[in-house]
């Protein structure tokens, strides 16, 4: 397969809370997240959430920070027992994206250290 996105994926521990914003729902749904980058983001769950619907969600990160973001679903796969989603951030600030930035380099920085 063609790896074709722009921006390098790392894996993140955390949970994800989503809302839809185009209905008068105010469901909530827990997500595993599979990676994470400065444009997007990939996770598990066990909703079927709809493709090109965005989500309103609340990022838990690393640093046990909490990133404010909106969410546009553009992959859906379904698994064994969940589905695997593809989302896309939008209009998330830049101070956000940059913290998400700073963890790819720290992670990769500790990799090239244990491989030396």
């Amino acid at each position: 397969m063609v790896e074709r996105r722009n921006s390098k994926r790392i894996d993140l521990k955390s949970k994800l809370l989503v809302k839809r914003l185009d209905s008068g729902k105010q469901e909530e749904v827990g997500v595993d997240i599979r990676n994470v980058s400065k444009t997007g983001i990939g996770f598990y769950c066990d909703e079927l959430l709809d493709m090109g619907a965005v989500y309103e969600s609340y990022l838990t990160i690393w640093t046990k920070e909490v990133i404010h973001a909106f969410i546009e679903i553009v992959r859906i796969e379904k698994t064994a027992d969940s589905f695997e989603y593809g989302g896309l951030f939008i209009g998330m600030p830049e101070v956000d994206l940059q913290r998400i930035d700073v963890y790819n380099v720290v992670s990769d920085a500790e990799k090239y250290q244990n491989n030396n």
